[in-house]
């Protein structure tokens, strides 16, 4: 037979006499609550432990919360911070709150002003493209950074430095960064030849001299050259008897049928044609003679122009005319340059196909960069470009030519070629560096260095020090930014000239910033808004 199973009531006054036992604990727990909260609302504090000891303490109250004296702690007690103008809000023209460009008076100077070059300044700079903004709900501006004494500065290695004025100010350059290859401007390059098949019979230009425009650099004798000025001979010649011809019929009286007259003029005319054609192939071969050169020129006059011409009168001079032949075709120089190639010598055969001589005006070079996808629609024609060859370092400066319509296929990147003067010849062809094309250039920009701007989460900060004590209250200053460089950072709004900024420990500001700011509710570290 089962052991008996024990009956309700009998198992109702055992947990009654449980219960009864813990109402004692529970009361004793709910009157240590009850005085925890009469403490905490009427800010009750644990004493120290020199009090518990009897001692008198040397210095004040310490604040936990902004590690300063209690007795000196602003953000504890603001009453005792001068009085300074009321807190503008967000402006929406620099997009930073309390704007100290709108409103000079925010600023921690003892004579704020502002002048219009800085609010153009500033206007131009955020223009010019989308800039980094600040969040209109965050609220760290507000708060001040205070230290105990100077002692507690120089140990947290604080440094600080003053803004420049517009005196002391910096140019700033927007940029965009290519590497580039410098090559002969290809318009102004000459790949000269011979017009006619011949054999060279004088060169007066070697490699590396300078020429001028019109300068003979090679003499060729070719035969097609004898040949037209032989056809311009002949054809003047007939040219002169068949206008006698005309002549003496016109002086005939009548005498002579009209006939021949008109057969005597077509001659004429056939004649002026053939002149025509034959001067025309002189002028084809690079010898150019003019159509008013022929009329009223005796026949002889003419054979001692053709044997010379389009030589320099320096050159013919030096030429035996009855030793040299008339076929002599000079190689003329088309313009200013320098011989960089010669390929040619005395009594070599040449052909239309050989090139004898390059010349290269280097006074004028052309930079090509290689410029980012992403960066090419910044681009515009006539930008300034500088550029830095490898070779010599000597900074250079061109413009914006050209920009091609397509991307390389491999490298994925857009050429861009800028003219460079080059009078000093100093620069080489085919030669690497790095290039920097202007986007804006700012020459009195505000500059801070880089280690005092802070980013805290969402906003670049700057500490700037109060202007009544200003080794040991530091304010928290919302900034707009421009060009960060290696060293340094352009300010567009947020500081005026001549404030103090904290430039060395401005990371040991803001460990405390963040510290101190814990729990108080900011938007951007995801607590409450405003």
């Amino acid at each position: 037979m089962g052991a008996s199973v024990p009956s309700a009531s009998r198992r109702i006054p055992g947990i009654l006499r449980s219960v009864a036992g813990l109402i004692p604990t529970a009361l004793v727990l709910g009157a240590i609550g009850a005085v925890g909260w009469w403490g905490h609302a009427h800010n009750w504090k644990l004493p120290k432990a020199s009090e518990l000891r009897g001692e008198v303490a040397e210095k004040d109250d310490w604040c936990e919360d902004h590690n300063v004296p209690e007795s000196i702690c602003l953000e504890c007690h603001p009453e005792m911070e001068p009085k300074k103008s009321e807190p503008k809000g967000w402006c929406n023209s620099h997009g930073i709150p309390d704007c100290t460009l709108c409103n000079p008076d925010r600023s921690e100077l003892a004579a704020p002003s502002v002048t219009p070059e800085e609010l153009a300044r500033a206007k131009s700079a955020l223009d010019f493209s989308a800039r980094p903004t600040n969040l209109k709900a965050c609220t760290l501006h507000r708060r001040r950074i205070q230290l105990a004494d100077d002692e507690a500065a120089a140990k947290a290695g604080i440094r600080t430095d003053l803004v420049g004025t517009a005196s002391e100010r910096d140019p700033v350059l927007e940029f965009v960064a290519a590497a580039g290859e410098l090559g002969y401007d290809q318009t102004k390059v000459a790949h000269l030849s011979s017009r006619s098949p011949g054999s060279v019979v004088m060169v007066f230009k070697h490699l590396g001299d300078k020429v001028n425009r019109g300068d003979v650099l090679a003499i060729v004798e070719a035969a097609e050259v004898g040949k037209a000025k032989s056809e311009l001979l002949l054809a003047f010649g007939l040219l002169q008897l068949k206008m006698q011809i005309v002549d003496g019929i016109k002086n005939s009286g009548g005498a002579v049928p009209e006939l021949r007259l008109r057969e005597a003029e077509a001659a004429v005319k056939e004649i002026e044609l053939r002149i025509d054609g034959a001067r025309q192939a002189l002028v084809n071969l690079g010898l150019a003679l003019d159509e008013q050169e022929l009329r009223g020129v005796a026949p002889e006059q003419l054979k001692v122009k053709l044997h010379f011409l389009a030589l320099p009168a320096n050159v013919a001079a030096g030429l035996d005319s009855k030793k040299t032949s008339t076929g002599l075709l000079p190689l003329l120089a088309p313009m200013d340059g320098t011989v960089v190639s010669r390929d040619v010598v005395v009594g070599e055969v040449v052909d239309l196909n050989k090139s004898l001589f390059e010349l290269i005006d280097t006074r004028s070079l052309w930079l090509t960069l290689d410029v980012r996808g992403e960066d090419a629609a910044k681009l515009k024609l006539g930008q300034p470009v500088r550029f830095r060859p490898d070779s010599n370092g000597v900074e250079q400066i061109g413009a914006i030519a050209w920009i091609s319509t397509q991307a390389d296929l491999k490298t994925r990147a857009v050429k861009v070629r800028a003219n460079v003067s080059d009078a000093g010849r100093v620069l080489k062809s085919n030669t690497f560096g790095s290039g920097r094309v202007v986007l804006r250039e700012e020459p009195n920009a505000v500059v801070v260095p880089n280690a005092a701007v802070q980013f805290e989460g969402c906003c670049h900060i700057v500490f700037v020090s109060d202007k009544t004590d200003p080794f040991k209250l530091f304010h928290v200053r919302k900034v707009r930014i421009g060009v960060k460089e290696d060293r340094r950072t352009e300010i567009i709004a947020g500081i005026l000239p001549g404030e103090r900024v904290v430039t060395s420990g401005s990371g040991m500001l803001l460990s405390e910033l963040l510290r101190s700011g814990l729990g108080e509710g900011c938007a951007c570290h995801g607590a409450k808004k405003e």
